[in-house]
């Protein structure tokens, strides 16, 4: 079978040297700045700008009923006027959080964002961020738009990773990507259970992945489950129990298909 490289495409030479300026400014900003207060004011500066195509200007009146639509909007720009799902949580480590909260609202924002589809910009802010909100965040790794985490602070993720869109990872136990392992698109994968009889009743686990390991299409990895080296779960499968290395588990429960030649 041909293989097909992947390709390395650029903006153009101004473009590119805006982004890099943007990006570079941003990662001093937020390695200077750790306080969750002026991390928020500079999410909030930077999403007015690129949703409203203006400076924030401080505040507006909020007198005109017919304006009310505009400053709520304004206003959640703002990560202290938001809450996210992981804050609910019983067992997040709210300091840890806290200070990742900006740059976690920061990432899905920008998502949601007409830049959220450029890839090339993509890929470099999303690890740009990553390096601050992650446990650990290696080299050449690609993260396409709509990845989601649960609190950053138990992920890691290897060297030469790729993680497609709408991934989910649920980093509430512990989730290890190693390196070069890939996670196909609308795959999740989970690092907590709960009790069939007491919802409240939360078991974390650490979930492992790779090295060049392979999570394939709508597959799900549940928590404490380790898909070995070299080991793919087929698209759908329902990974329960940990896949062997060099293998190829499909199918709800996942069972082992076939194995696969030691060098690929």
């Amino acid at each position: 079978m041909p293989v097909h490289a992947y390709r390395d495409l650029k903006p153009t030479p101004e473009a590119e040297a805006i982004y890099r300026r943007w990006l570079s400014n941003l990662n001093e900003e937020f390695m200077r700045h750790q306080g969750v207060d002026r991390r928020s004011e500079i999410v909030r500066d930077e999403l007015t700008q690129i949703f409203l195509g203006r400076t924030h200007g401080g505040r507006r009146q909020a007198s005109l009923t017919s304006e009310l639509g505009t400053n709520v909007m304004a206003e959640s720009f703002d990560p202290r006027n938001a809450t996210l799902e992981p804050e609910y949580y019983g067992d997040v480590d709210a300091e840890l959080y806290a200070v990742r909260k900006p740059l976690i609202y920061f990432w899905q924002m920008f998502d949601r964002s007409p830049l959220g589809l450029n890839h090339w910009l993509g890929f470099r802010f999303r690890c740009m961020l990553g390096r601050h909100i992650f446990r650990h965040l290696g080299k050449s790794v690609k993260i396409f738009h709509n990845v989601e985490f649960t609190f950053g602070y138990n992920l890691t993720i290897e060297d030469n990773c790729t993680i497609h869109k709408n991934v989910l990872l649920d980093d509430r136990g512990e989730i290890i990507l190693h390196a070069n392992s890939s996670v196909s698109d609308y795959a999740n994968i989970y690092s907590h259970t709960h009790d069939i009889n007491h919802q409240a009743d939360v078991t974390n686990k650490v979930t492992e992945i790779g090295p060049r390991a392979r999570v394939t299409y709508h597959a799900t990895v549940l928590a404490g489950a380790k898909v070995g080296e070299n080991a793919m779960l087929g698209a759908m499968g329902l990974a329960t129990r940990d896949v062997p290395d060099a293998t190829v588990a499909v199918g709800i429960p996942a069972h082992v298909k076939r194995h696969k030649s030691p060098d690929q």
